[in-house]
């Protein structure tokens, strides 16, 4: 992502500035769960690394990172930093239910607020959100599933949570198989945990005797209906299909694994890019206002090494 985003952003802004530096002190809160699984643990790496980049670009620049362990703490985070005189806060909300109100308080406050992937129940408070695209990411995983299996054959999905989010995915890979004859035989909820979603392939496997595919929407599932494929030494499952972006999974993909050829990007670095263009609205005067939805690319071996970050819990 960086590869491919943050060095034409870059390139603009040193372009604009002569140095890409500047002086003015101003500060840029950061509110994000804490680390309580692989993409989250993905969230809290891309946002330490972006804040060091930040404040080396913008002297004068104080990024504070904080992390919150669930919605109510996050509530409690936001009201301390907002007593910090901060500029701007960017923020990816535990839940979008119970943060609205918090969020909405800092934004009456005069501050610049970013939003990023999971949006609120009153967008009208976020002067900025950055998210992937969910009814994309469906859409490819589906798409690749039907030109792999060419329109024929039978595939189990592992939903994620019932929200919003979920549905949006399940939406866009129903639309990119419709029409041709594959056969979803089952749907459940894995609630986006390799634990979970072990369990529920496991039920899958006895209840299925012909199985060509598996889409389970999320990376982290993904590790779980491997073992789970593994340890039933079922050959008739051609692969699987996830998405967030991994590194393991990335890796797979470069290495031409047969069972994960592909895996279609939800990449937990889109907090650096909501970072990135916070501090350029904030110090370039560029109008960075709205909404910026990332692609959800499906990653092959051909482009793989360019979204494998090794250094990254996720």
């Amino acid at each position: 992502m960086r590869k491919l985003l943050f060095g034409p952003i870059l390139a603009g802004l040193m372009l604009a500035t002569g140095t890409g530096q500047a002086q003015d002190a101003k500060t840029i809160a950061v509110s994000i769960p804490a680390a309580d699984h692989g993409w989250t643990g993905g969230v809290v790496y891309h946002a330490q690394e972006q804040a060091k980049l930040l404040e080396k670009r913008y002297p004068g620049l104080k990024v504070l990172v904080k992390t919150s362990p669930d919605g109510a703490s996050q509530a409690n985070a936001l009201e301390d930093l907002t007593t910090q005189g901060i500029d701007a806060l960017v923020t990816l909300p535990h839940n979008s239910d119970e943060l609205t109100d918090p969020i909405r308080s800092v934004k009456e406050k005069g501050i610049f607020v970013t939003v990023v992937d999971r949006a609120l129940t009153d967008p009208t408070i976020q002067d900025l959100y950055v998210a992937g695209n969910n009814p994309e990411l469906g859409r490819v995983g589906g798409e690749y599933i039907k030109e792999k299996l060419n329109g024929k054959g039978n595939v189990v999905v592992i939903r994620g949570l019932p929200i919003v989010i979920d549905e949006e995915r399940n939406k866009g890979f129903d639309e990119a198989i419709a029409g041709t004859d594959i056969k979803v035989l089952d749907r459940q909820f894995g609630n986006w945990s390799r634990d979970d979603a072990f369990k529920i392939m496991q039920d899958f496997l006895s209840k299925h005797p012909q199985i060509d595919a598996v889409w389970a929407q999320d990376d982290d599932m993904v590790v779980g209906v491997l073992e789970a494929i593994q340890q039933a030494n079922r050959t008739d499952i051609q692969f699987v299909v996830g998405g967030a972006g991994m590194k393991d999974m990335i890796k797979k993909v470069m290495d031409g694994d047969k069972m994960v050829p592909v895996d279609v990007l939800y990449p937990p670095a889109m907090i650096a890019v909501a970072m990135d263009l916070t501090a350029a609205g904030l110090y370039e005067q560029l109008p960075v206002r709205g909404n910026y939805i990332l692609d959800a690319t499906l990653v092959t071996k051909e482009n793989a090494e360019q979204f494998y970050y090794p250094n990254s819990p996720f």
